[in-house]
């Protein structure tokens, strides 16, 4: 499998403490990731110890408070760590979004006793985290989840299946949105479940596409008990939770997708640069240039919206169109950009002596996650029809 060193970005940072935070991201990426992704993604090896790694130099929470033992970083940083640690493995950096996601419940909602309690474990860079929103029946339809969860004395006895869930089986901890009372969107509540509760399990994993180091699987809850005092937010606010959770969720999902995207125009203007047809690069044939110079513009578009809507949110102003905007834009560049890369290639990108094959496969999965492309069009299509 041929692997070429993360080529440093040119980006606009905020400090000087950002940019040595990236260059730590990329030197991690080159010394941690790069060597065993191809290995781990053939044989569907959990890199744990890659988290524990990446959580020891602060990359798990990146913009939490630091108060809790968060990094206190704006989004428009973490976002760009999130990028150059997709550029190099999506399983990574997909993993450290979905671990962000799941801390967002408690660190944005909690009471202030449960945040002292628990956010410091689960930023500490030991822990690792899940998000468990959908479930067989219900995926995009989120308001109609049937996990439930019954009030017994002082625990909530939660019944039910997730699935989807990325970490499904290896977290420490999840953040589980379930039913404590009427149907729709007001009967959904928020727990945080210990990743060790009894009566709750995990299928074995899903059989994927891509991402096969990454575990992705059903939860079963069988009357598995949950404290009352984890209960995060009140009763019936726990679809406002999880909305919320989605829009910054969805920015780091386009942040990947520019990473993976990224990686894989790096990789295709190398072999265009060396592989030589009559007589001279390819590089130098005006179709394949102009192929190369629109994945090039299509990257830098995506980069600056997903830039843009993060710094909104970093501004506390409204961001949730923007974000979906992100999303639909940076998932649909990465499935266009990875498939040039292929064909840029020719036969060496339909075989495993490259990675372009599996940055394509990697780039499908993420326009479904956390809301299709067909729901991002819902939400920006509502957003500017509204009164």
């Amino acid at each position: 499998m041929t692997t070429s060193p993360v080529k440093a970005v040119d980006r606009q940072l905020p400090s000087e403490e950002a940019r040595e935070l990236l260059g730590l991201t990329r030197e991690l990426v080159q010394r941690e990731l790069l060597p065993r992704a191809a290995e781990d993604e053939a044989t569907g090896r959990f890199p744990r110890e890659v988290f524990r790694t990446l959580g020891a130099a602060g990359l798990l929470s990146l913009p939490y408070d630091e108060k809790y033992g968060g990094g206190d970083q704006p989004y428009e940083v973490y976002l760009q760590v999130l990028e150059e640690l997709s550029a190099g493995w999506l399983a990574v950096g997909l993993g450290v979004s979905v671990h962000t996601l799941s801390c967002h419940a408690l660190a944005t909602f909690g009471t202030e006793e449960q945040r002292a309690e628990w956010l410091p474990g689960m930023l500490s860079g030991d822990q690792l985290g899940a998000y468990c929103l959908s479930e067989p029946q219900s995926g995009s339809d989120a308001a109609a989840l049937r996990t439930r969860a019954d009030l017994d004395g002082d625990d909530y006895v939660v019944s039910g299946t997730k699935a989807w869930i990325t970490h499904g089986g290896q977290a420490d901890f999840y953040s589980a949105l379930v039913r404590t009372g009427e149907p729709g969107a007001r009967g959904i509540s928020c727990l945080l479940v210990p990743g060790g509760a009894a009566g709750l399990s995990a299928a074995p994993p899903e059989q994927k596409m891509g991402m096969r180091s990454s575990p992705t699987a059903q939860l079963h809850f069988d009357g598995a008990r949950v404290p009352r005092e984890r209960l995060i937010g009140t009763e019936g606010q726990g679809f406002q939770i999880a909305l919320a959770a989605l829009d910054s969720g969805r920015l780091g999902i386009a942040a990947c997708a520019i990473g993976v995207a990224q990686a894989a125009l790096d990789l295709a203007v190398d072999y265009a640069r060396t592989r030589r047809q009559f007589g001279r690069p390819i590089a130098d044939f005006q179709g394949l240039s102009f192929m190369l110079a629109d994945m090039a513009t299509q990257i830098e578009a995506g980069r600056s919206l997903y830039l843009s809507a993060a710094r909104l949110r970093d501004a506390g102003r409204p961001f949730s169109k923007e974000a979906a905007m992100a999303k639909l834009f940076c998932t649909d560049t990465v499935m266009r950009v990875t498939t040039d890369a292929v064909q840029v290639l020719g036969g060496y990108g339909y075989t495993q002596d490259f990675p372009a094959e599996r940055y394509m496969r990697e780039a499908k999965v993420l326009q479904i996650v956390e809301g299709t492309n067909q729901i991002q069009r819902l939400v920006i299509g509502r957003h500017l029809t509204k009164g």
